[in-house]
């Protein structure tokens, strides 16, 4: 909203305030007046400024008005958004000239950070048991991990129990036998991990050798190994960056100014690692989930990619791939925009449950059906269920594209005992249900506002949406679709000028075919890569090398002048 001369080159304090007027009138005051709570997470002066608007505070006064650092600052307004002034008691820590109350006083939010510190560093395990969650784990690994913590606590406690003192009689004449369910449950989750059915209530946890099952991921007995119709995808081996020179030739700049789209996948999440049904089930990643999405953000800005837009999913993993792929690409300035459409297939009563127990509770056929079959949906879960998107507060409220649903309307009225409008979301679905929602946001959405645009686009989303993605950009068959399988983390590039796949070189010389797992239909995403004329497009005339760790670095600057000689 500004024009290159308008950029300012210093600011006053007063400048600063008087900027956010439009932040505050455009924006703020119109989420406000539409009933909604609104976080603002600005600088000091800016926030200054926001203070100024609202409390109407002068320009000499404004000055004497402090920000402190991490305290929030409450503000809550009328019908007409005029601020309303806080009860004067002793719970609420106000400034003179603002009504706006601290949550809490300054100061004392270091001194508890302090304390806590103290207490970390002196009692072993500290933090993981008041930890509210564990990154990446699931309740059961949280609970683990989090037991393990408390037992090393106690141990540590232990020193101060006096020994000495006589052991209360429990009344059980030493004829009590106890289970360590400590045990059992480490040794079950070790069972989940390996593929194995778990049940706590049982004598063994050893499976019967007739009902064995495959591990977590699974291999079709019918899949079959075809032809690639290259020998290698497409591996774009770009200059090295500026910093570094080709002999003879000097600096070798970067510069990615055409429209590019780039997939990715979410990293890696423990129900990823256990072989575990996710769909619309909000996972946070997993360690590696984290490495990896960093990885590909770095690989990006390695080979000189820039993004101008960002589309998202509304699930966390989603969500977090995509700010820790702008992190490692120095742009978490930019914004991100979320599409609950751009989510993973809702998989019903199956979200949560092992693939490999439902294999071998409903056979091999029905587990190939619901998680392979393109039209096929599993069994829907309930309108009540937890696992209904319908229950969760984010597409209850924020969901406004979907028509209304006459029968869940009416079970919700009956059931709530008032009038209770809700819409129609998904109970199951089926990967061309996913699809259909998928597919028409790319070409309704993504492609008029960014890449009609000449923008550049990365999407971070999930596997089964960017498999419609690569349905409709590839014209992958609908009966080939369900054979193809996306990589964790890995930058999916798609050329828009030669309409096919590429993948960026990492430098490891290892065949991507062969690190990456990407399904029989493998062959739709690489094929060759022409130009509209019908020439072979420059970046492919060299393919990947599997001995590419025996180029000298002589030899590399070479391969990569030939392949963009534009950029010299």
């Amino acid at each position: 909203d500004l024009t290159p001369d308008q950029i300012p080159l210093t600011e006053s304090l007063l400048d600063c305030m008087d900027r956010t007027k439009k932040i505050w009138v455009d924006k703020i005051s119109y989420e406000l007046a539409c009933g909604k709570n609104v976080m603002v997470v600005a600088h000091a002066n800016t926030l200054r400024g926001l203070v100024k608007i609202i409390d109407d505070i002068g320009d000499e006064e404004i000055q004497s008005i402090a920000i402190p650092t991490g305290i929030p600052i409450i503000y809550k307004f009328d019908k007409n958004l005029n601020p309303i002034p806080p009860s004067h008691n002793q719970e609420n820590v106000v400034q003179m000239h603002m009504n706006g109350c601290f949550l809490e006083k300054p100061g004392l939010l270091k001194q508890a950070i302090k304390r806590e510190e103290e207490w970390c560093n002196s009692v072993p395990d500290y933090s993981k048991v008041m930890e509210r969650t564990n990154y990446g784990l699931n309740p059961l690994q949280s609970s683990l991990s989090k037991l393990e913590a408390e037992r090393k606590v106690q141990d540590w406690a232990q020193q101060f129990v006096d020994e000495s003192e006589e052991e209360e009689d429990d009344g059980t004449d030493g004829k009590l036998t106890l289970v360590d369910m400590d045990k059992v449950w480490e040794e079950g989750m070790k069972d989940v991990e390996d593929g194995e059915y778990f049940d706590p209530d049982r004598p063994s946890f050893e499976a019967e050798p007739d009902n064995e099952v495959g591990s977590a991921k699974e291999n079709d007995e019918d899949e079959v190994v075809v032809n690639l119709y290259n020998d290698s995808p497409c591996i774009t081996v770009d200059p090295l960056p500026a910093a570094r020179k080709v002999p003879g030739i000097g600096d070798v700049p970067i510069q990615r100014s055409s429209s590019v789209i780039v997939m990715i996948r979410h990293g890696k999440t423990e129900n990823n690692k256990l072989g575990l049904f996710t769909g619309w089930d909000d996972v946070p990643l997993a360690v590696e989930g984290v490495e990896e999405a960093k990885a590909a953000g770095k690989l990006l800005k390695l080979h000189g990619f820039e993004f101008d837009a960002v589309y998202t999913s509304w699930l966390s993993r989603a969500i977090e791939t995509a700010w820790l792929v702008m992190d490692s690409m120095d742009c978490l300035w930019l914004p991100i925009i979320k599409s609950w459409r751009l989510n993973e297939r809702m998989y019903g009563e199956l979200t949560g449950l092992s693939k490999a127990m439902v294999k071998q509770r409903h056979g091999d056929e029905q587990f190939k059906a619901w998680r392979r079959g393109y039209a096929v949906r599993p069994p829907p879960c309930s309108s009540f269920s937890p696992i209904y998107p319908g229950n969760d507060q984010r597409y209850r409220k924020y969901l406004k594209d979907l028509r209304f649903s006459v029968s869940e309307s009416l079970i919700r009225s009956i059931e709530q005992k008032e009038i209770s409008i809700h819409r129609k979301l998904p109970k199951s679905e089926s990967l061309k249900d996913c699809m259909d929602r998928t597919i028409p946001y790319f070409t309704e959405t993504i492609m008029p506002e960014s890449v009609e645009k000449g923008k550049r686009v990365l999407i971070s989303s999930s596997e089964n949406a960017i498999r419609g993605l690569l349905m409709h950009l590839c014209e992958i068959p609908e009966d080939k679709i369900s054979g193809l399988e996306i990589p964790n983390g890995l930058p999916l590039i798609y050329d828009l000028n030669s309409k096919c796949i590429k993948l960026l070189d990492d430098g490891s010389g290892e065949d991507p075919l062969e690190k990456y797992n990407f399904g029989a239909s493998a062959p739709y995403l690489f094929r060759p890569c022409t130009l509209p004329d019908g020439s072979l497009a420059d970046e492919c005339d060299i393919n990947f090398m599997s001995d590419g760790n025996d180029l000298t670095e002589k030899e590399s600057d070479i391969i990569a002048n030939i392949r963009m000689p534009s950029k010299v």
